[in-house]
């Protein structure tokens, strides 16, 4: 879908959007690649999503906006690769895309205490209703498949998180039918020796 994007920019001679589409598109590789590495900077981490949902603004310009925020000391903490990325994809895909209009994602992390790095995924979207929130919470605390159903990506990445960083770890959610959902996640600020916040680089502005 986005090399079609492309290809239809390059036709109607939108220049500079193919180049801030293409540099968007190349460093979302780049990331998702990190030579084969399972942990990456939580500064790579929210660039790999700045970059995707650079990507999908240009593609659904009417209909999505976004912002990021966050916490400076917790850029060169570690951080499980492809952790943000899919619960940002069902924002878009489960609550965004179901609104039409008006649509928000927010990306914020947070330092707690010296010691946890917490994340929020905040969307303006169409929400759940309480019955369909109470059958997610219920496959995310068993594991079990039916939390893919309605929201692509939130089971693998709660299995991800509790199988390398213990089963205390894990999604939380919160949602109210046509008012947005919210999905949080609490993880061990882990810091790798040798780095500080002042070597991480990151750009929100992608």
């Amino acid at each position: 879908n986005t090399l079609d994007t492309i290809i239809w920019m390059v036709e109607s001679k939108r220049t500079a959007q193919v180049v801030d589409l293409v540099r968007a598109l190349s460093r979302f590789f780049r990331i998702s690649l990190s030579k084969g590495e399972d942990w990456i900077s939580v500064g790579e981490e929210f660039e790999h999503v700045a970059s995707y949902l650079a990507i999908q603004k240009i593609r659904y310009r009417d209909i999505l906006d976004y912002q990021i925020d966050l916490d400076d000391a917790i850029l060169p903490a570690t951080i499980l690769k492809l952790t943000l990325q899919p619960l940002v994809e069902n924002s878009l895909y489960h609550g965004i895309k179901n609104k039409r209009t008006g649509g928000m994602i927010q990306v914020r992390g947070r330092c707690q205490d010296d010691a946890f790095i917490h994340i929020e995924i905040v969307d303006n979207g169409m929400g759940m209703t309480a019955e369909r929130l109470a059958e997610v919470r219920t496959a995310l605390l068993h594991d079990e498949p039916g939390a893919s159903e309605g929201g692509y990506g939130l089971l693998n990445v709660n299995q991800r998180v509790r199988l390398y960083y213990g089963q205390r770890y894990g999604l939380a959610i919160a949602s109210e039918h046509g008012g947005g959902t919210t999905v949080s996640l609490t993880i061990p600020l882990r810091r790798p020796p040798g780095r500080s916040p002042e070597k991480a680089d990151f750009d929100p502005k992608i």
